[in-house]
């Protein structure tokens, strides 16, 4: 389970030589975020600190932390990776909070350890296969023309743990 958390450094600090700052659950909620931040820029050793930046974070899944990111919206990106974990955060580096929710609840096909096995589970749900004729049938390529054809996208997010969405 991921438990993102950041780095937030005093800007006055940092720019008159000291490291001091906190490390913050980003997932908190929000106003605790801000008096954590408060409460660190109070100690800073540079009187009258105000300005602050995330220098660091750490389980946010393969999501990449902008430099330049707002406490706002990361915490808005941290619940939403602690709700949905490895899968939330990949789907982060390629859509927006509302969109990746949008394919998690309308789109997503399950787990499956292969696209093959999507692809065999789907047929054998949907259609009647005769006996004589299972054997011909090659799930790997069916698979493979999902994906080419861009009916459905994947993302691996463990070895054998392919998740399945349809596009659209």
């Amino acid at each position: 389970m991921l438990q993102p958390k950041i780095y937030v450094a005093c800007l006055a600090a940092y720019n008159n030589g000291y490291l001091h700052g906190r490390w913050i659950d980003a997932d908190n909620d929000l106003d605790v975020i801000k008096d954590e931040i408060s409460q660190m820029l109070k100690t800073s050793p540079v009187e009258d600190a105000e300005e602050y930046a995330i220098h660091d974070y750490e389980d946010f899944g393969g999501y990449q932390l902008g430099e330049y990111e707002g406490i706002e919206h990361t915490h808005e990106l941290a619940s939403f990776i602690t709700e949905h974990g490895e899968l939330g955060a990949e789907l982060l580096n390629d859509y927006d909070i509302e969109e990746a929710e949008r394919y998690l609840q309308e789109q997503y096909a399950g787990c499956y350890s292969s696209t093959s096995e999507f692809a065999e589970q789907l047929t054998e749900e949907t259609t009647e296969i005769p006996s004589h004729l299972a054997f011909y049938i090659d799930y790997e390529k069916m698979a493979r023309d999902m994906e080419y054809s861009g009916d459905i996208f994947t993302i691996e997010t463990a070895f054998d743990e392919i998740h399945v969405f349809w596009a659209s």
